[in-house]
């Protein structure tokens, strides 16, 4: 799970870095890079056991 969110936080980052130089579609590609990026933050915490083991009601 780990390697998934790095490559998505990178690409992601990466994405919207290049985003500025593409014409025409520049929105797009950030968007995609701005989506991919919270994605690789959101897999860990949804996937992730911290809240089950520690919240044992």
């Amino acid at each position: 799970m780990f390697v998934i969110a790095l490559i998505l936080f990178v690409g992601g980052i990466f994405a919207m870095g290049i985003s500025f130089s593409l014409v025409g579609i520049e929105a797009l590609v950030f968007i995609g890079g701005l989506l991919a990026v919270s994605l690789a933050i959101a897999l860990p915490i949804h996937f992730g056991g911290w809240a089950r083991e520690n919240h044992q009601g």
